[in-house]
């Protein structure tokens, strides 16, 4: 025969309900499914591309990233400086722009490759009695920097004046030295060319004359000023972005907290529910 439900027995089983699917696992989500991820950026390094390349403006703004096309660098991809009398000094500073937005993880053993094309006229080498040399000027130094620490420095070695010469060296990255791990806040790569070169041209004895040799000095940009990086494969996994195993801490999984304190208060009322009922019968 039917009988039907007490009240409280009806609270009882509706407390019930709530508590099971106040328990159902949530999903944090896959807020990515919900959200489009954003393009992304060609300046950055990618698992197709780990190969950086250099830009100038033409006056006085340098700048490297990851992409082998900036509408904003000078458009013969070249930077020539001439004097007919006297030093050129020259230090170009490539900084990552814009700042690495990735940790990076070079591979053990993995080699850094450059290959730049440089030019210069006058004189580089001092005290050799062959030029207006003494003790003013410097080979060529290009040099690589994460953020401020020095990784690596090439100096290349005296080729004739008048010439394009392309310029190419490697470097083996290792644990030892501390150069592996890349962060993106403090280790942005930088790319630093150095050199002096020394002019002595001037007014010859007759008239309209010119004796020396003029300073000059030039680097082309783009494709033929790049540096390779052995980025490990690793860098492009989101455990190794997160700098743990990827897995979201329950306490950090949206609406954690709610579903929690919710079931817990779920069950209180199923618990008051049952004793209500028990001293109603």
């Amino acid at each position: 025969m039917w009988r039907p439900i007490s009240t409280m027995r009806g609270k009882a089983l509706l407390c019930l309900i709530v508590v099971a699917l106040l328990m159902t696992p949530v999903q944090a989500g896959d807020v990515s499914v919900m959200q489009q991820e954003p393009a992304e950026d060609p300046k950055q390094p990618n698992a197709n591309n780990t190969t950086m390349y250099i830009w100038a403006n033409g006056m006085s703004a340098y700048w490297t990233h990851f992409n082998n096309n900036d509408t904003e660098s000078v458009a013969e991809n070249e930077l020539m400086e001439q004097k007919d009398n006297g030093v050129i000094t020259i230090k170009y500073r490539f900084t990552m722009d814009p700042s690495l937005d990735k940790r990076l993880q070079m591979t053990e053993g993995g080699e850094m490759r450059g290959n730049f094309q440089v030019y210069f006229e006058g004189d580089q080498t001092n005290g050799d009695n062959n030029g207006p040399c003494q003790s003013d000027c410097d080979f060529l130094n290009i040099t690589v920097f994460r953020g401020a620490n020095k990784v690596y420095q090439h100096t290349e070695q005296p080729w004739p004046a008048g010439n394009w010469k392309n310029i190419v060296f490697s470097h083996t990255l290792t644990e030892e030295h501390g150069n592996l791990l890349w962060d993106g806040t403090n280790d942005n790569p930088i790319i630093e060319v150095s050199m002096k070169v020394k002019g002595d041209q001037q007014g010859g004895i007759l008239p309209g004359t010119v004796q020396g040799t003029p300073a000059a000095f030039g680097i082309k940009l783009a494709e033929e000023g790049r540096l390779e990086l052995p980025i490990d494969e690793s860098s492009w996994e989101e455990a190794f972005q997160t700098g743990e195993d990827g897995m979201m801490d329950s306490e950090d999984t949206p609406g954690f907290t709610l579903v929690v304190a919710s079931a817990a208060i779920g069950m209180a009322m199923f618990i008051n529910a049952s004793k209500d009922e028990e001293l109603e019968e």
